[in-house]
């Protein structure tokens, strides 16, 4: 392990720009220029702080440069709900809350938190200023956890629009009856050949969903309508949700390769269905996920081993400008995350980072300016000095500090991976909406574990 040198540091703190003295992120807004994909990371997924200054890049883009959306690294039909909600439209819910409350699949503090309730609320009130329903920003989801959730969305669509169409989809999905409500059991039976599998059912849908789809683009100046291709994502959910599951249980990267895909895809279909109502084309978009999603797979030790992922296809299926990806890192602090998977969420330090990591490159940097916004892209002098192939760590909704080096930690080229970063030295925990008893407000001692 070995310390950076001090004119390193030295070099990189003349180029970083102390949040504090540009609270309104003019620097950064300057720095995005055109882009019209934006891509905020986070290094946890449960980080107060990387919530808060995100909401507040996302309110500026959309006031001042004219973004129509926020997606998030979130089940599709559970992100329409909030959707629905902040545009004012057809919609029982009438709280951020019962807005947010689709969100029952662990981890809920992702998106069940009080960081997301002041967005939505801040996004249904910009809304109600704007008149026309088509230009109002909406909130959508990226993800493909939503097996079921995502079928019985596309079967309620077309009861309402085709009851024949709704019972085809329904002896299609029928093949995903499986006595365990857990997608993961139908995936292992499906991949050691315990059962058929479904991949065939579910594309025969799916291709329903895009022929009719199809038949609206085919008309001089048509557009999809927009619960037609609500139904039509769902579909893709489903389709690709199956082939995740079963991937799951397949050895390599195979699992993760077709969730970013999908996110891709997503995005690009999210994109092209807002871009025939957006005030300026293509349509402006604002991505959250989590740093290992958005910085480019390609400098990673991921990327080296065949992994891809959001950040590297979104720079691959654009022109060069059209995407900004922001990073984000912290030092020491707390954080929200749970033990194991689909456990409780937990209040729970975060160790300091390693000596031998870019986030103990930037404690260095900070120190006397506080946090600060680091420009990448097109700063020679950064991209000259910053240090390759250092660690970097990854917090996502499980954290492990007794096995952080093997858990949490990875090597990266983060000049290769980002177009800038903002380092938030010490950092507090997302407060979620739902508390367990391992979650109180008081947070630990700054002396624990240790007690010294």
């Amino acid at each position: 392990m070995h310390m950076t040198d001090t004119a390193t540091i030295e070099a990189l703190r003349r180029e970083a720009q102390p949040l504090a003295q540009d609270e309104h992120y003019s620097q950064l807004l300057e720095q995005i220029g055109d882009a019209s994909l934006v891509l905020l990371g986070e290094a946890t997924h449960g980080t107060r702080e990387f919530y808060r200054l995100r909401a507040e890049i996302s309110k500026r883009l959309i006031v001042e440069a004219g973004f129509d959306a926020i997606a998030v690294e979130a089940d599709w039909p559970d992100a329409l709900r909030v959707s629905r909600y902040v545009q004012h439209g057809a919609t029982p819910d009438t709280t951020p809350d019962a807005a947010l409350s689709g969100f029952q699949r662990f981890p809920q503090w992702m998106w069940r938190n009080t960081e997301i309730v002041s967005l939505i609320e801040w996004m249904r009130a910009h809304n109600a200023h704007v008149p026309q329903p088509g230009q109002r920003i909406g909130f959508y989801g990226l993800d493909l956890y939503s097996l079921h959730a995502s079928m019985d969305a596309v079967i309620a669509y077309l009861d309402k629009e085709d009851p024949v169409a709704a019972r085809r989809a329904r002896e299609r999905y029928a093949c995903m009856n499986h006595p365990s409500p857990d997608p993961q059991h139908y995936g292992y039976a499906a991949a050691y050949g315990l059962r058929p599998d479904c991949e065939d059912e579910l594309v025969r849908q799916l291709r329903e969903m895009n022929a009719e789809a199809a038949l609206y683009w085919s008309t001089p100046g048509g557009a999809v309508p927009d619960e037609l291709f609500y139904a039509q994502q769902n579909a893709r959910v489903a389709k690709n949700a199956e082939t995740y599951y079963r991937a799951m249980f397949q050895r390599g990267d195979a699992s993760w390769n077709i969730r970013d895909t999908h996110m891709a895809d997503t995005l690009h279909a999210l994109r092209t269905h807002l871009s025939r109502r957006a005030s300026r084309k293509p349509a402006r978009i604002i991505v959250w996920a989590h740093n290992s999603h958005l910085g480019d797979a390609r400098a990673t030790e991921m990327g080296e081993g065949g992994q891809l992922n959001l950040g590297q296809l979104v720079r691959q299926n654009y022109p060069p400008g059209e995407a900004f990806i922001l990073g984000f890192t912290t030092h020491a602090g707390f954080v929200t995350a749970a033990t194991e998977w689909d456990s409780v969420a937990e209040l729970k330090p975060v160790v300091p980072s390693r000596i031998d990591s870019i986030e103990r490159v930037m404690h260095a940097v900070g120190i006397g300016i506080g946090d600060f916004l680091l420009p990448v892209t097109g700063n020679a002098t950064v991209q000259a000095r910053l240090p390759r192939e250092k660690l970097e760590r990854a917090i996502g909704v499980i954290y492990r500090p007794d096995t952080e080096r093997q858990s949490h930690y990875f090597h990266a080229d983060v000049a290769r991976q980002f177009d800038a970063l903002i380092h938030v030295d010490r950092s507090n925990a997302v407060q979620p909406l739902e508390r367990s008893a391992l979650w109180h407000g008081e947070e630990l001692p700054e002396t624990y574990p240790s007690g010294l």
